[in-house]
């Protein structure tokens, strides 16, 4: 009998998987394997507000399985080491898993594949599991990825995708093969208060909603902060519990200004994946150094510890940084202004931000996360590296009426309308009713100081 594993790992779904559709066409069972890696929390990457994330998926993953008569198999360890036990215990010929990224996925691959090899066992990698497209698929004539959004997405919009593949019907997993008890996010500590809920379930039952009722107005509607127009379909993206193919074809289908502008953001996603496949080491490094000499974090905490509090005096990047806190999750146009203002206005390492941001966010995922930063730093692929953004431009023109400030800075509700973005213009009595500070630097003096510093660097 051939035995199969599934290995998950960022592709926790049933429907439109290749690598478990083909696991299945090729055997008489298979095992459904998820690893909690040791190597992932070494790294500083087991956030509370994800680890919650991956349980709720784990469990609806496990759901899944058991409704089509298999079930999700949990070990802990040294991925490569409990893929091989699996591969023993179940008498297995071959493993199938989604092509990652990452430096430390392609590691993961390159010792998985050298390992199973010696067991006898064949090492079967997918692309386009995790991504629309594969990393590398489409290539400029003179470099190994695209560096520049624009013709990357002409050439991305030309390719022809696959063909989304059904959910299995049924699933027989041999017996013989233990499971630890799968995780729950009760007992964690530490989640932001408005955590959503994870899990394939949640995240079809979300895509169908939004496409009936919202994707028509998503090109309007995506940088409206008050409005919340966007989809929220990043951190089923970020796990896996969504399929990137199915999506955009999906998208495709519904039609309309508002369906093509979705489907160029799910291309920027793609665009950052084959950057970081092209460059692992931007995740950690500037893709295009400026030879900046940040501020210290020791002179700069007291703007850190500010800008991370949401107690900047700038109410748009307060509203912003708050809403991260309380929901593990900030609005598109939101992360830009962060951004922006500690990299550009502070003058502060882009890692210190990108590395608070996957503290907390629930789709905290290293190209995506890491590239943005780098975007907005100047350091990545944006072809104006000098570019900032005025925080309170910025408010009144994505916030006009205030209702995002004020939904997220509670002690500013009293000031009506677009005032509520400039409270420092308040004076005396007035001012001293809302306790806000006042800002840490005045916009000018943060500006003249990045010029000055990237005129030196």
């Amino acid at each position: 009998m051939n035995v199969s594993v599934v290995l998950f790992t960022s592709d926790l779904r049933l429907h439109d998987h290749p690598a478990l559709r083909a696991a299945q066409d090729g055997s008489a069972a298979l095992v459904p394997l998820f690893v909690r890696d040791d190597a992932v929390a070494e790294a500083g990457f087991t956030a509370p507000n994800r680890m919650a994330l991956l349980a709720d998926c784990l469990a609806d993953l496990d759901g899944g399985l058991r409704a089509r008569g298999g079930r999700l198999v949990v070990r802990s360890g040294d991925v490569v080491a409990q893929v091989c036990q699996v591969v023993a215990e179940a008498d297995a010929d071959e493993v199938h898993m989604a092509a990652g990224v990452s430096g430390y996925a392609r590691r993961r691959e390159e010792r998985l594949r050298a390992a199973l090899e010696g067991e006898g066992c064949r090492l079967h990698v997918h692309d386009t599991v995790i991504t629309a497209l594969a990393p590398g698929a489409v290539t400029p004539s003179t470099s190994d990825h695209f560096a520049v959004f624009t013709p990357y997405f002409r050439h991305w919009s030309q390719e022809p995708l696959r063909d989304p593949v059904a959910a299995p019907r049924a699933i027989r997993v041999p017996d013989g093969v233990g499971s630890e008890a799968i995780p729950s996010r009760a007992g964690l500590s530490g989640l932001s208060e408005g955590l959503a809920r994870g899990g394939e379930s949640e995240g079809r039952k979300r895509l169908t909603a939004w496409l009936r009722a919202d994707i028509a107005s998503y090109e309007d509607g995506h940088d409206d902060l008050s409005g919340d127009a966007t989809s929220r379909l990043s951190p089923h993206l970020h796990f896996g519990t969504l399929s990137p193919v199915e999506l955009v074809h999906r998208a495709r289908a519904a039609g309309g200004p508002g369906a093509e502008a979705f489907v160029r953001q799910l291309a920027w996603r793609d665009f950052h994946h084959q950057v970081l496949a092209a460059r692992p080491d931007a995740a950690v490094a500037d893709y295009r150094t400026k030879r900046d000499r940040w501020r210290s974090e020791r002179a700069a905490h007291e703007d850190i510890k500010a800008w991370k509090k949401g107690r900047t005096g700038y109410p748009v990047v307060d509203a912003a940084m708050r809403q991260l806190r309380h929901e593990g999750w900030m609005h598109n146009r939101a992360r830009l202004l962060a951004a922006s203002f500690l990299t550009k206005t502070l003058y502060v390492d882009w890692r210190i931000g990108a590395r608070h941001f996957l503290d907390l966010l629930v789709d905290g995922d290293v190209a995506n996360n890491q590239l943005n930063w780098q975007w907005m730093a100047g350091t990545g692929t944006d072809s104006r590296p000098g570019r900032v953004l005025n925080p309170v431009t910025q408010a009144k023109r994505y916030d006009p009426d205030g209702e995002y400030v004020r939904r997220w800075v509670p002690e500013l509700a009293g000031l009506a309308g677009g005032a509520v973005h400039e409270p420092w213009k308040l004076r005396g009595l007035e001012r001293a009713a809302y306790d806000y500070p006042d800002p840490v630097v005045e916009l000018s003096d943060g500006l003249a100081r990045f010029r000055a510093a990237r005129e030196r660097g």
